[in-house]
């Protein structure tokens, strides 16, 4: 399944959630003066511009980053994530947004390392030119995520996070993102992991978040942000989740400031809401 690109969906509702509890699980793990690794299974090209090509065709940043861009009453964790993507437009006008590796590799120390996974051609192309002259600082590789981030774990520093962002166009994928956690538990199950999913009316979505909370990690959170509410003819997304096993204990505590926040100013209609849960020792 290569007809997917991320680049039709940059900045929006879905992204603000994912970077925002990215960037926090980041800076977590470098609040300790002890390296740590970055593994994106499905890393994309890495920026995106908004002003021209995919992004613009239905400009869903409109409704995202866009919404959030000028505003000064942030919470702490929101403005995080937005310094992120000004110091991408230092210009001050919302031109670029940055992907999950390009948020990592700005809040990142430049001596801990990033190793990403890309199967689209064109995307793997691009994400290769967006960090071209990083070294070996960053490590790229046009392969599928689930297959490649055997080989990387345990990462060498025995610290990391690992981003799991598939497409889900492949209803495979849902199952293959249970299986993985699976694998990447045995090899390093003191990982911290990070799963992105949208919010769907499909069976395998269901399915799929028991099936993560069952898994043999200390802890789990799982946090949702619906934008509105579930279509009546059952289709479309209408909000996205993370699912984090080994969460820091400070997340949810962000997450309660951050996600009401999130639905006032990124809800459609009444219906917006948020889901925060957590279990095991957290």
């Amino acid at each position: 399944m290569l007809s997917y690109r991320h680049a039709f969906h940059a900045g929006n509702h879905a992204d603000v959630l994912k970077h925002l509890i990215e960037i926090e699980l980041l800076n977590y793990l470098g609040q300790k003066d002890k390296p740590y690794w970055y593994i994106d299974t499905h890393a994309g090209a890495g920026a995106y511009s908004l002003t021209e090509g995919y992004a613009t065709k239905n400009a869903e940043f409109e409704t995202g980053i866009a919404r959030l861009w000028q505003r000064e009453d942030l919470p702490e964790a929101v403005r995080n994530y937005v310094d992120v993507v000004k110091r991408m437009n230092p210009d001050g006008e919302l031109k670029f947004y940055p992907g999950s590796p390009w948020c990592a590799a700005d809040v990142m120390p430049e001596s801990d390392k990033l190793r990403l996974f890309e199967l689209h051609p064109s995307d793997a192309q691009i994400l290769q030119e967006n960090f071209a002259g990083s070294g070996r600082r960053v490590q790229i590789q046009q392969a599928n995520g689930f297959d490649g981030i055997k080989a990387v774990l345990p990462p060498p520093p025995r610290r990391a996070l690992v981003l799991i962002d598939p497409p889900y166009e492949d209803k495979r994928d849902y199952h293959n993102v249970v299986t993985g956690l699976k694998e990447g538990l045995k090899r390093f199950a003191t990982g911290v992991y990070a799963v992105w999913y949208p919010c769907l009316q499909r069976a395998e979505m269901k399915e799929m978040i028991p099936e993560l909370k069952k898994l043999p990690a200390k802890s789990w959170l799982r946090a949702e942000l619906h934008v509105q509410g579930p279509s009546a003819d059952g289709f479309g997304m209408h909000g996205s989740g993370m699912f984090i096993l080994n969460a820091p204990w400070t997340l949810p505590q962000t997450l309660n400031e951050a996600l009401p926040y999130l639905v006032q100013h990124l809800g459609l209609d009444a219906k917006a809401s948020f889901i925060l849960e957590t279990g095991g020792d957290l």
